[in-house]
């Protein structure tokens, strides 16, 4: 075995594809190629996946994951096609989908993000950094990039080491603090949670201190892993969600991979807005993705 084979549990029935980061010779730093998790195994645990196509895990997340881009998709031309019904059938207009901020301390979930953003039309900025510094890094991005919708995430779990068995204490988790400090910075710019829209939390978050410190959506209720794109799933949502219009929670939630057990919200008002007539200087191309 060597770094970058993709590999999967034994003791784990193959529930999750990783690929190998690091390697000593009894035991392998793993991460998650759809989830967002960091785990170490001994060596002797592994075994080489050849075909990634060929895990169940693996058919499984792809299925779920292209049905609700196809969803997705299906929502927003039905939102633009009924956005302006007193509107005659000619008249043109434009679009200004709600723009994201995210941050990311993985940059292969953040590539695949960026990806997932440029797919949908979502005009955003992406920024991979240490969960630990990300607090500092919206205090100086959010006056400077203004979005509408910012995401905090990357690598969380509850600690193994952890002192009793205390799943509300903020200290047995990885990165829930550092998530909980960025939300903070976040609310502190803009208080009102409909002026902006936050989606924080990574696998087995603590979702309650993260609701509570002014996540509009966190992860995760029931601690489980995530998939590293639910909470990309939300923000599209939220960017395409009109503003005269509150996000459905039920739909917005069971869209997700993890579904109900790892993302949870309270109401929030969409950031979709339409305009006419088209500017003459305006491109005609569709926003982009890009990252900063």
């Amino acid at each position: 075995m060597n770094p970058g084979d993709l590999v999967v549990r034994k003791s784990y029935g193959g529930d999750v594809l990783f690929r190998i980061e690091d390697l000593s010779s009894d035991l392998a730093i793993l991460k998650g190629t759809d989830y967002r998790l960091l785990a170490d195994a001994p060596v002797q645990d592994l075994s080489i996946v050849r075909d990634p196509e060929s895990t169940i895990a693996a058919q499984q997340v792809r299925v779920k994951m292209n049905d609700t881009i196809k969803r997705r998709q299906k929502e927003q031309q039905a939102s633009i096609s009924g956005r302006m019904p007193s509107a005659p059938a000619n008249q043109a207009f434009f679009e200004v989908p709600g723009k994201v901020l995210h941050l990311d301390g993985d940059s292969n979930y953040l590539r695949k993000s960026m990806q997932l953003y440029t797919t949908m039309r979502v005009p955003a900025h992406g920024i991979h950094v240490h969960e630990s510094r990300m607090a500092d890094i919206l205090l100086r991005l959010l006056p400077e990039i203004q979005p509408d919708i910012v995401v905090i995430t990357g690598h969380d779990g509850v600690l193994k080491n952890r002192q009793g068995q205390d799943l509300y204490s903020l200290s047995s988790y990885k990165n829930s603090q550092n998530f909980v400090n960025a939300v903070h910075v976040a609310r502190q710019y803009e208080k009102n949670r409909d002026g902006l829209i936050v989606i924080a939390g990574a696998c087995q978050s603590h979702f309650e201190a993260l609701l509570q410190s002014g996540s509009n959506f966190a992860s995760s209720p029931a601690r489980i892993l995530i998939h590293a794109l639910d909470p990309v799933y939300i923000a599209i949502k939220a960017s395409y969600t009109s503003i005269r219009d509150p996000i459905n929670l039920s739909d917005v939630i069971h869209g997700t991979i993890s579904g109900v057990d790892g993302v949870g919200g309270i109401e929030t008002m969409g950031k979709y807005r339409i305009g006419m007539p088209i500017p003459k200087l305006m491109e005609s191309a569709p926003p982009q993705a890009g990252i900063v």
